[in-house]
């Protein structure tokens, strides 16, 4: 029975967050001998979305796809990147027209690899459904023997349950990202899918979800909507690791990425 190895890293935030994940996933990678690496990148440029220098660094760090969600239009210079490299993607469920692409396809060591980014709707922009817009793209027959990645960027684990048991058995590994605090329910869900509600985030430790604390607080205090802005300090590295059988694409094992940046 052969097997994929994948990695699949929470929201980095900030400056702090890509120095740890530059010096963390090289050996996470080698340490688990990873076929495919997927990393959501969204708050990487000062905590609010990609340029092409962090986009770049991401890739060169280790990771075959960016994904990403709500905050990836902050940075305008950055859209053209969306619709022209197919390694970085944007939630799928925006409306057509919307830049950028929602998923990839790609071939990597023979294995075809199909990486699916998705936005919640709970707490969060009224955009199109995530539940239709993951049949549309699964009903795609091309993709039927790939390994099938999501990135469910949401704010309501309910929302994240519901979607991971609906895309049950049809995807073989599904991550939520967004909330920055990484849940401890990864499991394998009954007919085969691996998930986590959240994967945590990619940023400063001692911090409040990767942001500078008396700003944060001060904010929440008084509702008063200062601009927040990244923590500095030892950050951490957030994600899963995941086996998935090369002929079933059923997940076989899921467990949990915390790593200290020292």
């Amino acid at each position: 029975m052969g097997i994929v190895r994948c990695i699949m890293i929470g929201d980095i935030v900030g400056e702090s967050g890509l120095r740890a994940l530059e010096h963390l996933l090289p050996p996470l990678i080698k340490k688990h001998q990873a076929d495919f690496v997927l990393v959501n990148g969204e708050n990487a440029a000062d905590g609010f979305g990609l340029t092409e220098d962090f986009f770049n660094r991401i890739i060169q760090a280790g990771a075959d796809i960016v994904s990403s969600g709500n905050h990836i239009w902050q940075k305008k210079d950055f859209i053209p990147i969306l619709d022209a490299d197919n390694r970085v993607l944007r939630p799928a469920n925006y409306p057509a027209g919307s830049p950028g692409k929602g998923y990839s396809f790609i071939k990597k060591n023979n294995v075809d690899y199909l990486t699916i980014n998705l936005q919640g709707r709970e707490w969060m922009y009224d955009i199109d459904s995530p539940f239709a817009c993951l049949d549309a793209i699964l009903d795609n027959k091309e993709y039927s023997q790939a390994v099938i990645l999501v990135d469910f960027h949401a704010e309501a684990p309910s929302e994240k349950e519901a979607l991971a048991l609906y895309a049950d058995g049809r995807v073989s590994l599904f991550m939520g990202t967004h909330t920055h605090v990484q849940t401890a329910d990864e499991r394998i869900l009954p007919k085969g899918t691996a998930y986590i509600t959240d994967a945590g985030m990619t940023g400063v430790i001692d911090s409040i979800i990767g942001m500078d604390k008396p700003i944060c607080m001060n904010r929440i205090k008084t509702q008063v909507p200062y601009r927040m802005e990244c923590a500095i300090g030892t950050a951490s590295v957030e994600g899963v690791y995941v086996e998935i059988d090369i002929e079933t694409k059923k997940a076989l094992f899921i467990e949990r990425i915390n790593e200290i940046a020292e």
